[in-house]
């Protein structure tokens, strides 16, 4: 589900796909991929032999995937773990793609959510997991985040490391400056819908003069299109962003935000948003749980002036990983060990506890460390409360193929509209020509 900040332990990684517009990621790619990704591809993986004790990793750089290594090697100290950072994580599923296509695979690899349904469609290159003893733990995560990786004919074929459960981190002291309330429940009552949120964003910029959030294609339209119980594919998995009404709401909502002149026209995680947020450029931001860290990291003097309150429409998810075996690795009983240990309902409470990496693991949502668990950065907020309730309103609904390139054009679309002007009665027709141009359909 639907680009990387730093973390303290393992964030999300799904955004880069959905924030980050095409020509940066073809840039980056240009820059960082190509004969790397295939050297990575070419000089790892399967060594022809099982060992119990030892295992390759391949994971997304800039989230500090050593620290989980780390901590399973002081849990299993005979077990060797060669961890390789391929790339972003749309690099490493691009590596991924070249090794399935006849390098050496690793042993274990971490897949981004919004990434996974390309693999699905070849489920015989990754292990079925209740092979190794999945089918005892499968139960142990939130149903509709398990579902994504079942293949039709019932292999499972990844282990959920975290999800992104939805809120929106705001300044308390600019909220108080414009004559708004600061107490995070009296905030999330100003905007129980989005056309809520953004009037509220009108009050916020007439009374300051200033944006009240960062962007509108991943702070509103992004989070508005995920609340929905079908996205950009229907239950039977047919392709439907352009006649789901659920999207085009989502979309002119986005729209009606950059209309209503209460955006920064900061794209989100540039170095501009950084700046933006240190400087107090905007008042308010989407904030998936793993959000919270780029927030720490952008603007660290800004602590104890930030709060959290409840999405508009109670609900939502941004970012998600799993993590799978190939059918080829040379060690799957060691990688599944390690899966097995390292995203137990008892390791993933305590991921959220260093990270914020919300687990997916319901067994933890009642438990105090989780409800009661609170972040001084953000006024106390009781961020282990909101996020978990923001993912239990979510119901099942269908990843496709091709979600990452549609979110994709999407958001440009959008911030094409915002940032540089396109007429925002064309952004539409844009949006769809350019994904019918990108898959087809």
């Amino acid at each position: 589900m639907n680009s990387l900040p730093q973390l303290p332990a393992r964030p999300q990684s799904s955004l880069l796909a959905s924030a980050f517009s095409r020509r940066r990621v073809l840039a980056l790619s240009a820059l960082t991929g190509g004969a790397a990704l295939a050297a990575s591809a070419c000089s790892s993986g399967a060594s022809g032999s099982s060992d119990p004790n030892s295992f390759e990793f391949w994971s997304f750089t800039g989230i500090n995937q050593k620290d989980s290594v780390e901590e399973y090697k002081a849990l299993a100290p005979d077990v060797t773990v060669k961890l390789t950072e391929v790339g972003n994580a749309q690099e490493t599923a691009q590596g991924l793609t070249t090794a399935l296509a006849g390098g050496k695979v690793p042993d274990l690899v971490l897949i981004q959510a919004g990434d996974m349904p390309k693999f699905m469609k070849n489920p015989g290159n990754f292990t079925d997991l209740t092979t190794l003893g999945a089918d005892e733990v499968q139960d142990d995560y939130v149903d509709w985040v398990i579902q994504q990786v079942k293949a039709p004919s019932g292999e499972l074929l990844g282990i959920p490391t975290d999800v992104g459960g939805m809120g929106v981190a705001y300044r308390t002291d600019l909220m108080a400056a414009a004559g708004l309330p600061t107490n995070r429940d009296e905030v999330g009552a100003l905007w129980p819908t989005w056309d809520d949120f953004i009037a509220t964003g009108q009050r916020y910029t007439q009374a300051t003069g200033k944006a009240f959030i960062d962007n509108a294609a991943t702070t509103v339209f992004l989070q508005a299109v995920s609340q929905g119980e079908e996205q950009y594919y229907s239950a039977d998995g047919d392709v439907v962003y352009d006649s789901n009404p659920i999207v085009r709401d989502s979309f002119d909502l986005g729209l009606k935000a950059i209309a209503a002149g209460i955006t920064a026209k900061l794209e989100s995680f540039t170095d501009g948003w950084n700046a933006g947020m240190a400087k107090g450029a905007f008042a308010a931001v989407a904030a998936p749980s793993w959000m919270l860290g780029s927030i720490r990291s952008a603007a660290p003097d800004t602590e104890g002036e930030w709060d959290i309150a409840v999405i508009p429409g109670g609900s939502g998810n941004w970012g998600g990983s799993y993590l799978a075996i190939p059918a080829r690795a040379a060690n799957p009983q060691a990688a599944w060990n390690y899966v097995k240990a390292m995203q137990s309902p008892e390791q993933q409470l305590k991921h959220f506890l260093v990270s914020g990496s919300l687990p997916t693991t319901p067994a933890n949502y009642d438990k105090p460390e989780l409800v009661e668990h609170t972040d001084p950065f953000f006024g106390n907020a009781p961020t282990g409360k909101i996020f978990t309730q923001a993912v239990l309103g979510l119901k099942p609904f269908v990843n496709g193929e091709y979600n990452t390139e549609i979110s994709t054009e999407l958001l440009n679309a959008l911030n094409g509209v915002e940032g540089d002007g396109a007429p925002a009665d064309a952004a539409w027709d844009t949006a769809v020509k350019n994904i019918k141009t990108a898959i087809g359909a």
